[in-house]
Parts: structure tokens; C-alpha cells; sequence
């Protein structure tokens, strides 16, 4: 990811192919060449994941060859599965977790870090938000922004804490992290106790952390009595996809970020305070990880539970891989893994199994890490040898015109 970034520069030097074209005029042609680029690279961008996806695809039907099924079929019957209208909603509603725990890890991506916690992150900050929202009682909208601002500011604190011993004392996140996700799950599992701030509700093994009153309910879009509602948070997360994009790629604090990502000595030597940067990054991680939580909490369970869902964090990690840290990009992978998940439940009742789905989702981590590269290099000649062709034809039309004036 780091080299993408790299390379980048490269299409610029490649427009400035004209750059003897100033005495000459040849200024149509390097704007041509630059254009050029603009579409190579739009090319090379979306070929890592469509072919990222291809291999995933072969190598499952592969696995099926194996086992002695259809290569075909099951990818037949999810699509079908998936014309129907509640399936789709549940589809839209669980990307936009699988969004938002994607967004959390492309920010630390970004800046060269990898938040492998952000599950942690966004279970503690959603119990803590339950929490507090089911023993505070305030207007509708009040009652939901405390809610939000909770998880968020939790999902920074923990994410925090792996940023300061990173600064500080020079841990690396991923070991952190990964302790993290450990204390968190021990620290909710003490929580929830009934001794502590849990529920138990009568006649079930579940422990929760109580009922959120209906003041802090997300208002959803309502398709069909058959179909249900899509969660309001999942236009939230649409939102902070938007302001992504925005502050990262339009921003002198995306750009600082990008760069120390790129470079901390460069970085610092352009007056970054490099520490800060790796801080600041590590808690508006945690926080857009806080909000990973939000729209299951706000739309439908009302309630933090020991079958809240787990493993969206690690889920987050896939999809931010495959969509390359673009936020548009993002949301076709959120799409993608939602689709896998929610569609797997009819390859049961076709005498298929389930975790047909998950092999997919791992193959498409493999596959992307091989398509990625491959494009990469692909990428790097290509443009290499463009930009050779360009200063080439560019040094012929200097020596013709000089030859004319002698």
C-alpha cells in the first residue's frame, strides 16, 4: 500500500514528460500522456481486487471439485437466495458494521499501522454505550448522541492506550493490540456479571446490560413488513465513508497523515510531529471502531449481550485489504462479505456447507495479498517504461529542432 503511494509521483513526473517541451510547445502531448496514466492507474486499481476475487473463486470451486461437488451450484443458489428482498436487507444492514470496522482499519493502514484490535475496540465500546444508555434516561436525540459519543470516546481510550505505549516506549501496535482484544473480552465478560452492571432476564442463560428505553432507538428506513428495516446508523456509516475520503485525500491533515505513513524522518523533516501523528491516528481508529457497533445496538438489539456479534474487527481487516483502503472501494468489499455471510445459510438446505463461505473469505485474503503485489510490479514497469518512452520522444524532438536551427 505503502508503494502505491509511492509510485504516484511518477504520473506526475511523466506529465512534466513535456518539461523540454517548454521551448518546443509539445504541451498537448505530455497532458495526453498524463491522461493516459490517469486511466492506467484506474485500471491497475481495479484490477487487484477483480482478480483477487477470480482466484478466491477458482480456488474455491477447486475445493468443491475436491469434495466431489459442483464447482458452480453453490454460487448459483446464493444468488438466488439473495434476490429476495429480506435477504438484501439484512445484507445492507450488516455491511454497514462490516463498513465502519473496515473504515477504523484503513485509518491506521493509512498511517502505516496495523490496528488489529479494532474487534476489542468495538465490543467494549459497545457494551459501555449500552450500558449507559440503558440506565440514562434523555430526549430521543440526546439520548443517541450520548450513546454514539460513548462508544466513540471508549473505542479511542482502548485504542489509545496501544497509541501512547507505540509513542512512548516503542511497542508495536500489533503485539498491543492483540493483547487488547484479549483484556477487553475479560473486562466485558466481568462487566456483565450480574454482581457487577449485567441482567440476567428470567428463564434464559443470557446475561445482557439491560433494555435501552425506546428514546434511543435509531429510526430506520422501513422497505416491507416481509423485508424490514434498513438501520438508520448504516446512512451514518455512508456518512463517515464520506468524511473519510474528505479528510484524507483533500486535507493538510490527511496529507501529514499519508506522509507519515510514507516517511516519518520525511515526515518530520517537513515539520510532522511524527509521535503526534501516529497517536492521533491510533484514536480516530479506535473511535470510527467504536461506532462499529452502533447500528445492531441502535437498530435492532437494543441491548449489549453475550451473543452480541464478534469478529467484525477481524472481518473489518479483509474488506479494508480488499478495497484497498479506498472508501468506495470499502463498501463493495463491505458488500461483498456481507453477501458471503448472510447468503450461506441456504448452501445448509441444499445439501452444501456453510463454510463454503468461509474458505471464500480466507482465499480472498490470500488472493489478495498475491493479486495486489502482481499488480503492483505490473504497474511499476509499465508506467517506468511509459515515462522512458516519453522523455526518449522528448529528447528526439530537442535534438531535431536544434539540428533546424544550426
Amino acid at each position: 500500500m505503502k508503494k502505491t503511494d509511492e509510485a504516484k509521483p511518477m504520473s506526475g513526473d511523466a506529465k512534466t514528460g513535456g518539461g523540454p517541451a517548454k521551448s518546443g510547445g509539445s504541451v498537448k502531448s505530455g497532458g495526453s500522456a498524463g491522461k493516459k496514466f490517469s486511466r492506467d492507474r484506474l485500471l491497475l486499481a481495479v484490477a487487484g481486487p477483480v482478480l483477487a476475487l477470480v482466484v478466491a473463486v477458482l480456488l474455491t470451486s477447486v475445493v468443491l471439485l475436491a469434495s466431489g461437488k459442483s464447482p458452480f451450484e453453490p454460487y448459483q443458489l446464493m444468488l438466488e437466495y439473495a434476490g429476495n428482498a429480506d435477504i438484501q436487507v439484512l445484507i445492507i444492514n450488516q455491511a454497514g458494521s462490516y463498513y465502519l470496522a473496515a473504515l477504523a482499519v484503513a485509518v491506521g493502514f493509512r498511517m502505516n499501522l496495523f490496528n488489529i484490535g479494532v474487534d476489542g475496540q468495538y465490543r467494549l465500546a459497545a457494551m459501555a454505550a449500552a450500558l449507559v444508555g440503558a440506565n440514562v434516561g434523555l430526549p430521543g436525540p440526546l439520548h443517541i448522541a450520548l450513546i454514539v459519543i460513548v462508544a466513540m470516546l471508549v473505542g479511542a481510550f482502548w485504542a489509545g492506550i496501544a497509541g501512547i505505549l507505540k509513542t512512548t516506549r516503542g511497542v508495536s501496535e500489533v503485539v498491543s493490540t492483540i493483547m487488547l482484544n484479549a483484556i477487553a473480552t475479560s473486562l466485558i465478560a466481568y462487566l456483565i456479571l450480574p454482581a457487577q452492571f449485567g441482567v440476567q432476564p428470567k428463564g434464559s442463560n443470557n446475561l445482557t446490560t439491560g433494555d435501552l428505553p425506546s428514546s434511543a432507538w435509531f429510526p430506520g428506513l422501513h422497505v416491507s413488513d416481509m423485508a424490514g428495516d434498513i438501520y438508520g446508523f448504516v446512512f451514518v456509516a455512508i456518512g463517515c465513508g464520506v468524511a473519510y475520503w474528505l479528510v484524507l485525500g483533500r486535507t493538510r491533515f490527511g496529507f501529514d497523515l499519508r506522509a507519515t505513513g510514507a516517511s516519518e524522518s520525511a515526515a518530520a523533516a517537513s515539520g510532522v510531529d511524527a509521535k503526534r501523528m501516529v497517536l492521533t491516528s491510533m484514536l480516530i481508529s479506535g473511535a470510527v471502531a467504536g461506532l462499529a457497533g452502533m447500528p445492531m445496538l441502535l437498530g435492532d438489539a437494543h441491548t449489549y449481550s453475550l451473543d452480541f456479534q464478534t469478529g467484525i474487527g477481524f472481518t473489518g481487516i479483509t474488506i479494508a485489504l480488499l478495497g484497498r483502503n479506498n472508501a468506495v472501494g470499502i463498501a463493495f468489499g463491505a458488500l461483498l462479505v456481507a453477501f458471503l455471510d448472510k447468503t450461506a445459510s441456504t448452501l445448509d438446505y441444499n445439501g452444501y456447507e456453510k463454510e463454503i463461505a468461509t474458505i471464500m473469505q480466507g482465499l480472498i485474503v490470500i488472493s489478495v495479498v498475491v493479486a495486489y503485489e502482481t499488480v503492483r510490479r505490473y504497474g511499476l514497469r509499465r508506467q517506468q517504461r511509459k515515462v522512458g518512452e516519453e522523455l526518449a520522444a522528448a529528447a528526439r524532438t530537442t535534438t531535431t529542432r536544434e539540428e533546424v536551427a544550426v
